[in-house]
């Protein structure tokens, strides 16, 4: 059974949930040699990319690979959302952010909800941790209520070290002694609103964090622009047709970028440069 807190007014209140309990010790276990396999097979590429170029591998795998696309469908994962979303839920979007021991890489204060041109707001990440995650590590941290303040001002810094891919981070003061780490333990998740303030620190521990952020929406959702994005419907149905539905993965090989992977990555991409936003 799901924890108590994981309720549509707790979430509208606080701006998240977190910790959840989703996957098993051996679904964990599992996925996480998925995981290092796919890295494995990456390394070489992604020690060529700057932290903010690495979307090109991390980003939207749950197109491409069965294993992330199982993941993104779990029923404890699928049943925390339900009680934010409803019952008709989309995967729109995934990321992985990883931070190997000793990484410089940080994500700066940030509110995602500047970036996507998602309407009506009816979307949330669910973060999922394949490995142990905390202060030391560099988990997430956020400031409770904040999602109540919309659009705040933003900049770009262009930082190298930042995961974000123009280094954004909002322009206003954050008084962190507010903030509220997502200490997760391996198969746990963190819920948290497109609008809440967070980001997270450099990795100064010598235990690697790993966990996959999955775009929710319902299917009541709809993205500006002309082109229609894709997305995967993990429950329910879509009256809607707002977005073009994914047949399922059925491999876990490849490389990123190539075949179903790399055209969503183009789209989408293209998508979101044309109409000047950012992936976050």
């Amino acid at each position: 059974m799901l924890p108590l807190q994981v309720s549509e007014q707790t979430f509208e209140r606080d701006g998240y949930c977190c910790p959840v309990d989703a996957l098993s010790r051996e679904e964990t276990a599992h996925c996480r040699q998925h995981f290092d396999a796919y890295y494995a097979r990456h390394q070489e590429r992604l020690d060529a990319l700057r932290p903010n170029q690495r979307w090109q591998i991390n980003s939207d795998t749950h197109f491409a690979l069965h294993w992330v696309d199982e993941l993104t469908r779990h029923p404890n994962i699928l049943d925390a959302v339900e009680q934010v979303l409803g019952p008709n839920i989309l995967a729109w979007n995934s990321s992985w952010f990883v931070k190997m021991p000793g990484d410089k890489t940080y994500v700066g204060w940030h509110q995602d909800g500047a970036y996507w041109g998602l309407s009506p707001m009816e979307v949330l990440t669910a973060w999922i941790a394949l490995g142990p995650v905390n202060q030391s590590n560099g988990c997430m941290r956020v400031i409770p209520g904040s999602h109540k303040r919309t659009h705040l001002p933003q900049r770009d810094t262009f930082n190298e070290d930042s995961a974000l891919t123009r280094g954004q981070e909002i322009s206003v003061e954050v008084d962190e002694t507010k903030a509220v780490d997502f200490v997760l333990q391996p198969g746990q998740i963190s819920l948290h609103h497109l609008w809440i303030v967070h980001g997270s620190k450099a990795n100064l521990s010598d235990i690697p964090r790993i966990g996959l952020a999955v775009r929710y929406v319902s299917t009541r959702v709809k993205q500006e622009g002309s082109d229609v994005p894709f997305a995967m419907l993990v429950r329910g149905h879509d009256a809607y047709g707002h977005f073009r539905l994914n047949d399922r993965p059925t491999r876990n090989d490849g490389m990123a970028g190539e075949g179903m992977h790399g055209e969503v990555l183009q789209r989408v991409y293209a998508g979101i440069a044309k109409a000047g936003r950012s992936l976050a």
